[in-house]
């Protein structure tokens, strides 16, 4: 079974009907020859944009000489309204800065004393869907995955379970946010002026400022709580007291709110993407959910880390899903003076595209590039491929704070899961992949569940 991709638009469209596609769903307005291309360049009246597969450039841009590759302001303008001037979305000193106050949350053992957190999130995750299962129970599992990762954040950001008043509310409106707002708007394809509005659509703002909101209440409790020498020792408390080695400033309450955005969105959006789209392949596979359900009676009743390494198929099983969903598919930088790739001059100003989605699937790179394989980690081109054309989490100085973090998160999910609940997939209901924030199936992900 070829797990499902959207279909490819033909080469050539009317730049009217790219617009109404990119916005719709930015995976399917692609065409087909990007799944062979090594570089690809798309013009318009407003900017050029090139994407590039080819490993030497993708190396150049995110590894070699990051500085002179920022993030293209044009996909900040979408994002904006909720993630401010987060690190996802600033460059130069300002994102320095930034990521010289945030990395040290997540450094050395900090990922192990985070655990039983995540230990406990899974467990919750774990009895919600038991209660779900029954005689041919279908279950939107999506929802769940959703609902679990956002505990997984709370928990070990603020110490709060997901139960808590103020953090079902920020999950209820993150579920409305990612909903509505494109990963592009118009801004992003116009240049437009800095007064001009930036058509945001009325329910976008309105989620993003109700999450901003309660974040401002959850970070503003946690200074008093600092101030008075009872906060909990978690990852908010660690950002929160952490001074800038070069400036001895710390993160004020605006800036440790746009922070908290991020975190939440990509700790929260990503890792339930990548989650539901690693238990429908698992459920598409049932030889390898037999091989994980055996190696997961290696996990005990009580949180100890060591058992994670001991996961090694769930591990490859989920990597193999970050490889074929990535959950954040594009990544656009700007060129900051004229570059020459592949004969080709690129102006300066010029978007640059890096397509983890397109990478990860690339024909002239992958051996059996669209198929579900987690045995290819063993091979000489999996590993190959894994230093050359594998970047769920990004590369280089950029590379996600939270990747060890995701990678714990999402083996040890899946694991829990598949050990005590058999999953099979529901004929008629094949999930459709789409780009809203991160990679989703249009209708969600229907399962069967039962117990094992």
């Amino acid at each position: 079974m070829i797990p499902p991709k959207p279909k490819s638009r033909p080469d050539k469209v009317s730049l009217l009907r790219y617009l109404k596609l990119f916005r719709a769903d930015l995976l399917s307005a692609q065409p087909s020859r990007l799944y062979r291309a090594w570089m690809a360049e798309f013009r318009t009246p407003f900017f050029r944009s090139y994407l590039i597969n080819q490993p030497e450039l993708v190396r150049t841009v995110l590894r070699d000489r990051p500085m002179d590759f920022p993030k293209s302001g044009r996909i900040a303008e979408g994002l904006r309204p909720l993630l401010g001037n987060s690190v996802f979305l600033t460059n130069g000193e300002t994102w320095q800065r930034q990521r010289r106050i945030i990395d040290p949350a997540f450094e050395g053992g900090r990922l192990k004393e985070t655990y039983p957190a995540m230990w406990q999130a899974a467990q919750a995750a774990l009895a919600r869907l038991k209660t779900e299962v029954g005689a041919g129970a279908e279950v939107e599992i999506e929802e769940h995955t959703s609902h679990a990762a956002a505990d997984v954040i709370f928990r070990t950001l603020f110490s709060l379970p997901i139960e808590h008043a103020v953090a079902q509310e920020v999950f209820h409106a993150f579920r409305a946010y990612q909903r509505t707002q494109p990963i592009l708007n118009l801004a992003a394809f116009l240049p437009l002026p800095r007064w001009m509005p930036r058509f945001h659509r009325r329910s976008t703002r309105s989620a993003a400022r109700r999450i901003r909101g309660l974040i401002t209440e959850l970070t503003a409790a946690r200074q008093a709580e600092i101030a008075a020498g009872r906060a909990p020792d978690d990852l908010a408390t660690k950002i929160m007291t952490t001074t800038d080695p070069q400036t001895g400033a710390r993160f004020s309450t605006s800036e440790m709110v746009d922070q908290v955005a991020i975190f939440f969105l990509a700790g929260h959006e990503t890792s339930a993407s990548a989650l539901a789209w690693a238990l429908w392949l698992v459920a598409a596979h049932p030889e390898w959910q037999e091989r994980l359900a055996s190696e997961a009676q290696a996990l005990g009743d009580t949180p100890d880390f060591a058992d994670i390494a001991k996961l090694r198929v769930s591990r490859d099983v989920f990597r193999e899903a970050l490889r074929l969903y990535p959950p954040v598919p594009m990544m656009v930088r700007e060129t900051t003076c004229p570059e020459r790739f592949r004969d080709r001059d690129l102006p300066k100003g010029a978007q640059v595209v890096l397509s983890p989605w397109h990478q990860h699937r690339h024909e002239r790179l992958w051996d059996n590039p669209h198929g579900f394989d987690p045995a290819r980690w063993g091979t000489a081109n999996g590993k190959h491929c894994a230093r050359e054309a594998y970047m769920p989490f990004s590369a280089g100085p950029r590379v996600c704070t939270g990747a060890g973090f995701a990678m714990v998160e999402g083996v040890l999910l899946l694991s829990l899961i598949l050990r005590d609940l058999k999953l099979e997939i529901v004929p008629g209901k094949t999930p459709e992949p789409v780009a809203f924030l991160t990679v989703r199936a249009r209708d969600g992900i229907w399962l069967r569940i039962s117990p094992r």
